[in-house]
């Protein structure tokens, strides 16, 4: 007697948000990537196939960054000289997206500028062909005054500024409706907020298609269940028909988990913990594919071979039967 599996119904949907601009749109981009358009929970495919990818992203920075693992550097070798050099080799090991993350110095150590901004965000986009979220440094009064020359610069390209947070989000809005731009608005790992962020940035009249909503997470071992709780809870009531949830999710996993002890550091820890370059290859790579699994559109990754696992395991979830 065959067994017929129950289906959900969902009246909602998550909207499908295209990043990157080709020639033919405006743009300098090889390639666009659209994510989003879920009418069910992650990968149950006897429901509804998913209709894109969850996309990888791999994060890079203006120079040198002295605050990664050493483990990190080594795997990237000396691009990470060369933010264009880094983005086209973030490009050849697979990355569907780069992530830009200003900091607050130039490379003579003053604060860094809104022109130094730009040329390093001209740098990138000459050095690859995919389309690129550019991240301010962090401080509200520092990403305004960045992230709008870099989105006056940069009109047409589709690409996605942030971070939007309650304290800045109206000048990146007003930059990315200027010059044609998405955001991403991130908010601590809770429900309300990041819904209230997102009527705060449609208020303004960006319309849904283009922005990305960064609910936060932790990694592996350190606050990644309610993370991915917080994501659970935005997309189901994403499907039950709450507009203001309906947003693709972009989360950082590595960033998350190169800051924890086991992935960063190599040496005084205990012997049981095993091989650092694999030991940290693995926190990153499981963090991520949990929050994969949990509905993120966009994971933002550093290391290349996490990249390669966690492709891995995105291409058996996409695989029916």
């Amino acid at each position: 007697m065959p067994i017929e599996i129950p289906k959900d119904n969902w009246p909602g949907a998550v909207k499908a948000v295209t990043l990157g601009a080709t020639a033919q749109d405006g743009g300098t981009r090889t390639s666009t990537v659209t994510i989003g358009g879920e009418r069910t929970l992650p990968f149950l495919h006897f429901e509804e196939a998913p209709p894109h990818r969850p996309v990888i992203a791999l994060e890079i920075t203006p120079l040198r960054p002295g605050d990664w693992s050493a483990a990190l550097l080594e795997a990237w070798g000396e691009v990470v000289d060369d933010p264009g050099a880094w983005a086209g080799a973030c490009e050849s090991v697979g990355a569907d997206l780069i992530v830009l993350s200003l900091g607050l110095e130039d490379a003579d150590g003053d604060p860094v500028s809104a022109d130094s901004a730009v040329r390093s965000v001209t740098t990138v986009l000459k050095g690859t062909g995919l389309p690129l979220i550019v991240q301010g440094p962090g401080q509200a009064e520092v990403d305004n005054e960045l992230l709008v020359a870099v989105a006056d610069a940069t009109k047409g390209e589709r690409l996605v500024l942030g971070l939007c947070e309650d304290s800045n989000y109206r000048t990146i809005v007003a930059a990315a409706m200027a010059n044609d731009h998405l955001v991403v608005g991130r908010t601590p790992m809770d429900v309300n907020l990041a819904k209230q962020l997102i009527i705060l940035i449609t208020d303004m009249g960006l319309p849904h298609e283009r922005i990305l909503m960064d609910p936060s997470t932790g990694a592996l071992g350190y606050g990644i269940e309610y993370g991915y709780s917080v994501m659970e809870r935005l997309r189901i009531a994403a499907l039950q028909g709450d507009v203001m949830t309906q947003l693709p999710l972009m989360v950082n996993p590595g960033y998350e988990a190169w800051k924890t002890k086991e992935a960063k550091v190599g040496q005084g820890v205990p012997d049981a913990w095993g091989d650092w370059g694999e030991r940290a290859v693995n926190w990153e790579t499981v963090t991520a594919v949990a929050l994969i699994e949990a509905g993120a559109d966009v994971v933002v990754l550093r290391h290349p071979e996490s990249l390669t696992r966690v492709r891995g395991a995105v291409d058996e979830l996409m695989t029916v039967g």
